[in-house]
């Protein structure tokens, strides 16, 4: 992925429930985490779909993070998202040696919600008011190799507020 590239990402960006950021935030991720910015291509060098993310945290808290992750309408129910997502985990793991993956999901998208269950994720807790203080977001986790004994994955009771999440 290179800073060209990030124009032709727009095709994948089409979907209502896709986040789109503006240029510079794109950029900034490019920047800091070029590892964790991975694209799918078609032979043609069509973008078919991609995913971007970063580490953060601290101590048990020093984790791989799902920022986007999406994939064009015509190339959906291949398994391309779940190669994408275990790029991402093994970056988190092998490179950044992370307790967990974590990612933030509309409540009101099951079909994300089940399909990121089906790739291990589990709901942690629920952030109220995250997307843009109109709808709520799960925080759903997968626990990494060096989280032995899974803590980082323990469902919280209270849901938490945007402001209350923890700084990188």
């Amino acid at each position: 992925m290179n800073i060209n590239d990030l124009f032709s990402v727009a095709n994948v960006n089409l979907d209502h429930l896709t986040e789109t950021y503006n240029l510079p935030f794109y950029m900034q991720y490019l920047v800091k985490w070029p590892e964790y910015f991975q694209v799918a291509e078609n032979p043609s060098g069509r973008f078919m779909g991609y995913i971007m993310g970063k580490a953060e945290g601290l101590g048990e808290n020093w984790h791989g993070h799902v920022t986007a992750l999406t994939v064009a309408p015509e190339f959906r129910r291949i398994g391309l998202a779940h190669h994408l997502m275990n790029e991402l985990e093994e970056i988190s793991e092998k490179k950044h040696d992370g307790y967990f993956v974590d990612l933030f999901v509309r409540v009101s998208n099951t079909l994300a919600i089940n399909m990121y269950q089906k790739f291990g994720y589990s709901i942690y807790r629920t952030v109220i008011g995250y997307y843009s203080g109109e709808e709520d977001a799960y925080d759903m986790r997968k626990a990494l190799p060096r989280d032995v004994d899974k803590k980082s994955i323990i469902p919280l009771k209270d849901p938490v507020y945007p402001e209350d999440l923890e700084s990188p």
